[in-house]
């Protein structure tokens, strides 16, 4: 039996190949929408290619970011134009095919109830969640211009950055981000996290 996702991999590393920066938008952009694409590897790849030299830092994090912002756009208007029940339905379907779950679902939705719009900026960097943290927004209506477009450019931004930064370190063995990608991520969320706590004790500090 073919393995989906080893297939998708493959893929991934053909468009990227050809394609350049808007395979890797485009790309992106299918793997913020859960559709079988592993973001990761499309990333380590990118990096790798930065690090060769055929691909500049900076247009590959641009390039990522828009379809990382696009991604999570398609989510946002699937829960304020769908409705819950609905895509709670639809995702149910997707389960059998392991892309992604009604659980990853429900942690995308308390993450928001517990935190408000900052849930999109420390669930863009969150394993398991991501841009899935859109689609609670959009269920709760937040206003896309503001809040919701900031924090999500900026939390794609420090996904995407990571893992490039990752494949180009890695070099050749930029395969091996599937390995080290979760370490990758938790340590932004940390520094993400201690940046939060640092600038409100500050804060508290002048006042």
């Amino acid at each position: 039996m073919i393995d989906p996702l080893a297939g998708a991999a493959q893929l991934t590393v053909d468009v990227v190949y050809a394609s350049g920066y808007v395979g890797v938008a485009v790309l992106i952009a299918m793997g913020y929408m859960h559709l079988l694409v592993p973001t990761g590897v499309v990333l380590a790849l990118a990096g790798f290619l930065v690090g060769q030299g055929h691909l500049s830092f900076v247009w590959v994090l641009v390039a990522s970011t828009i379809g990382g912002v696009f991604g999570s756009l398609v989510l946002y208007l699937s829960g304020l134009w769908i409705g819950e029940e609905s895509i709670r339905r639809f995702v149910g379907r997707l389960e059998r095919f392991k892309i992604v779950y009604r659980s990853d679902l429900d942690k995308a939705s308390e993450m928001f109830e517990r935190h408000g719009g900052k849930a999109i900026l420390i669930g863009h960097l969150v394993p398991g969640i991501t841009a899935l943290v859109s689609i609670p927004a959009g269920l709760k209506r937040m206003p896309i211009y503001g809040r919701f477009m900031v924090y999500t450019v900026l939390g794609s931004a420090l996904w995407n950055g990571s893992h490039i930064g990752l494949g180009w370190a890695l070099g050749a063995q930029w395969e091996l981000v599937e390995q080290y990608g979760r370490i990758v991520e938790f340590a932004v969320l940390a520094a993400i996290v201690g940046g939060i706590f640092w600038f409100l004790w500050r804060r508290k500090v002048h006042r």
